[in-house]
Formats: C-alpha cells, sequence, structure tokens
C-alpha cells in the first residue's frame, strides 16, 4: 500500500511538472533583448535584436545604452514587427562612447514592467575627436551646418558657439561651446536639418550636455523648432537627438555625384567603342 502511494504521489508530482513546462518556442518575459557580440571594438557595429511576448500595435520600443558611469550614450524607438521582433544598430565609438567599459542596453515596451536589460563590452576610444570649427560659417546670429544649406538661428548668454556639426549615425546635432559661466543658447533649427518625428507627428528630442540628460524649453513652427538649454560653466559639447538629421552628403551634392558617376561610364563607353576594329 505504502509502494502505491509512492508511485501515485510521484506521478502527480510528474503531471504536475510537465503542465508546469512553457510551450516551445514562447518567452516567459514580456520583452527580452540581447546583442549580436559581448564586445565591441571602436567602429564596429552592434546588432541589438530583441523580442515582445504580446504584441500592442503601435507602440514601438525604445533602446536605450548607457556607459559605465551611467551617462547616456543613445536611445531609438524601434518599430516591433507583426513577428513580434525588433532590432536596431549603434555604432560602437563616437563622442559619447569613449570610455573602455561594460555598456548597459535596456529595451522598454510600453511601460516599465515590460523592460529588459543586457551588457556588452567597448574597448574605448583612441580618436581624439575635433572640433571642425573651419568648417563652420558663425556670424553674431547664425551658423552654417555641414551638409546643409539651411541656417541655424542662435542666441547665446555665458559662453560662446563654437561649431555645429551633425552626426549622421545617431540623428543628432553636436553644438560645441565654451561656457566661460552658467548660461543658456537658444537655437532655432530647421527641420530640414534636424527633427525628431514619430508616427507622423512631432515627438521629443533628447539633449544631452555634456552626456548628462537635461531639460529643455521648446516652441515649433511648420519649419522650425527651437530649443532653449541651460548650460553650466566649463560645459563644451550640447547633443541634440532626433529621429532625423541631415545626411553627410547634401541633395545637390548626392545629384552631381551621380551625375559626374553617369558621364565617366558613358565616356569610357565611348572610348572602348572608338577602339573597336571597324569592317
Amino acid at each position: 500500500m505504502k509502494s502505491h502511494m509512492t508511485v501515485f504521489a510521484l506521478t502527480a508530482i510528474l503531471f504536475a511538472s510537465i503542465g508546469m513546462t512553457p510551450a516551445f518556442g514562447q518567452i516567459q518575459s514580456s520583452i527580452v533583448v540581447t546583442t549580436d557580440k559581448t564586445s565591441y571594438s571602436e567602429g564596429e557595429t552592434i546588432l541589438v535584436t530583441g523580442e515582445v511576448r504580446d504584441l500592442y500595435s503601435g507602440t514601438p520600443v525604445s533602446v536605450i545604452v548607457k556607459a559605465p558611469n551611467g551617462n547616456l550614450v543613445s536611445i531609438a524607438q524601434v518599430t516591433v514587427g507583426a513577428d513580434k521582433k525588433f532590432s536596431t544598430e549603434v555604432t560602437a565609438g563616437g563622442a559619447l562612447m569613449k570610455a573602455e567599459g561594460a555598456y548597459t542596453v535596456t529595451v522598454q515596451y510600453g511601460t516599465e514592467n515590460r523592460s529588459a536589460e543586457t551588457s556588452f563590452d567597448f574597448g574605448g576610444s583612441t580618436v581624439i575627436p575635433t572640433n571642425n570649427v573651419e568648417d563652420a560659417t558663425i556670424t553674431d546670429t547664425t551658423v552654417s551646418v555641414s551638409g546643409s544649406s539651411d541656417l541655424v538661428g542662435y542666441e547665446i548668454t555665458g559662453g560662446k558657439l563654437l561649431n555645429i556639426i551633425p552626426d549622421v549615425d545617431a540623428s543628432s546635432l553636436i553644438v560645441s561651446i565654451d561656457a566661460s559661466e552658467d548660461g543658456s543658447i537658444t537655437l532655432t533649427i530647421p527641420r530640414a536639418v534636424l527633427d525628431a518625428t514619430i508616427n507622423g507627428g512631432d515627438d521629443d528630442f533628447f539633449v544631452l550636455v555634456d552626456g548628462e540628460e537635461v531639460d529643455f524649453d521648446e516652441m515649433t513652427s511648420s519649419t522650425d523648432r527651437t530649443l532653449t538649454i541651460a548650460f553650466p560653466a566649463g560645459a563644451e559639447e550640447i547633443e541634440i537627438i532626433g529621429t532625423f538629421v541631415i545626411p553627410e552628403f547634401g541633395t545637390i551634392t548626392a545629384m552631381i555625384l551621380a551625375v559626374a558617376i553617369i558621364s565617366i561610364v558613358a565616356i569610357s563607353s565611348k572610348s572602348r567603342l572608338s577602339i573597336m576594329p571597324r569592317y
């Protein structure tokens, strides 16, 4: 009798454990994330991929990368596919990813309850950044931006504007300043230079002062977005992150390049034909 009870108990435990075993292919967490490698060198592409358990139509995944000291490195809004999977890429290195160490990738899907983390090691930056001050034309009220014919209007107190350059990989503008004291800068940025949109409407910019996220005031129009950003004495760099920034080569430059390539191909073809023997 005792042996029968033992067999019965073991059988019950076995069935219970089978009942608690998840179905194959299902994720138990509300969201998971991983990177394609555990460590990267400067210039390498960091592929971030993940999957959500439940699909919420129209809700993107926020992918946030932070440095070893907790400073924000990059942030992106990524669309989730019908297969419940998402992916995005980040280039190792740059203005905000310089230090060697472990970087944290946090993904959030709508609410804090649906979040996950992973990490990767970065070997550190060996490139010494330059301000490229000579590339910018700066007047008392405007500054040119490489790759665009549009000008960014500005007013600054407590410091001097040195340059504004686009970071295509991060969809951001890097504003170099020399802050002699606490002050602020107001930038009127054409939407053709930098914008932040989601589902056809305006989205919020992310603004970093020397790698630290800060609050700012903003006014918008159909053509421009005007930001007022405070900074402390000694500040050197302001990064404004959106969803679109002008490419390294403007439209006109790209058209000229395309015409040049077509002309070279045409001339080369004609030259080859001219040396063909005639019968």
